[in-house]
């Protein structure tokens, strides 16, 4: 999907709404795949002071398996946009993330989309951020409340746990 920059590429001040519905369905994440729906992002580019910025929003709902206690949860996702486009880049080798080339006078908006929101997402996919896990010993979700297991003692311990047991 490309968006065209023409109108504001040489007129500071200029600015060019979006608005795209991207399909990230094929986005792989440790073992699953969580967005099933389509990705909305909105948003505007401004052209401040010969400066393309881009800013708006993604949203969508993560539908995922947390990795720490492996239950099933949906999580509605809201990403911030804040990328810069131009027209060359002056040096490929220390390339920003958040920097796009323009092609032509437009710019790929799924591109910029996709790795906007690639890169937002945690390297683990958790149902809340606290989330407790699961017991090591029993397998207990420890988010529903704590289980009964007693704690193993150290064995380098053994010997002062005699003495509090006298």
């Amino acid at each position: 999907m490309r968006l065209d920059l023409s109108k504001i590429i040489e007129t500071p001040g200029a600015s060019v709404p979006f608005s795209a519905s991207i399909d990230l369905s094929d986005l792989l994440f440790g073992t699953c795949y969580p967005v099933s729906e389509p990705v909305l992002a909105s948003g505007v580019v401004r052209n401040t002071a010969g400066v393309l910025v881009m800013t708006g929003r993604i949203t969508t709902t993560i539908h995922g398996v947390c990795d720490r206690c492996a239950a099933d949860f949906d999580r509605h996702e809201d990403i911030p946009i804040d990328v810069v486009l131009v027209t060359e880049l002056s040096n490929e080798e220390n390339e920003d993330e958040w920097v796009f080339p323009l092609e032509g006078d437009s710019a790929d908006l799924e591109d910029i989309i996709r790795t906007v929101f690639v890169l937002n997402m945690d390297s683990k996919l958790l149902c809340k951020e606290d989330c407790a896990g699961l017991c090591c010993r029993c397998g207990k979700n420890l988010n529903d409340g704590p289980c009964g297991c007693q704690k193993e003692l150290d064995p380098r311990f053994a010997a002062l746990r005699q003495l509090l047991d006298k």
